[in-house]
């Protein structure tokens, strides 16, 4: 392995940084949760994982939003699956998200509070929502 400049190391740190600050979850209320199961990386969900970043990143969202991952939701023939939790609107599962269905959950439903109702697969009826 070639020897790191202080420079380099130094990038090192601030893109690690950057990474475990994504990963805080203190004082963010929307959560992107994203179905990890075996069957949801078989699906493709790491590509979504990965396009709800970058994504967050372009609007600048990425300090009011969390990104985690989950095992299986049960929801195996609709993977990659990912459910999303916004203040002021209903819990909602997206099933059959790929990188463009990702995209598209942070401009309409995050920014623009907006469902997209072609991928939803699960959210609790207006009688139960508190």
């Amino acid at each position: 392995m070639a020897k790191m400049s202080l420079e380099d190391l130094r990038k090192l740190r601030d893109a690690k940084k950057g990474d475990i600050a994504r990963r805080e979850a203190e004082g963010k209320d929307i959560q992107v949760i994203v179905g990890m199961g075996t069957c949801g990386i078989a699906a493709g969900a790491k590509v979504t994982l990965d396009s709800f970043v970058n994504a967050l990143d372009e609007n600048k969202l990425a300090d009011q939003v969390v990104v985690r991952q989950t095992g299986c939701m049960g929801l195996c023939h609709s993977e990659p699956t990912v459910e999303v939790i916004c203040p002021g609107m209903p819990n909602v599962i997206y099933g059959n998200v790929d990188a463009a269905v990702a995209k598209d959950i942070v401009k309409k439903h995050i920014v623009a509070h907006e469902l997209l109702d072609q991928h939803i697969l699960n959210r609790p009826a207006a009688d139960i929502m508190a």
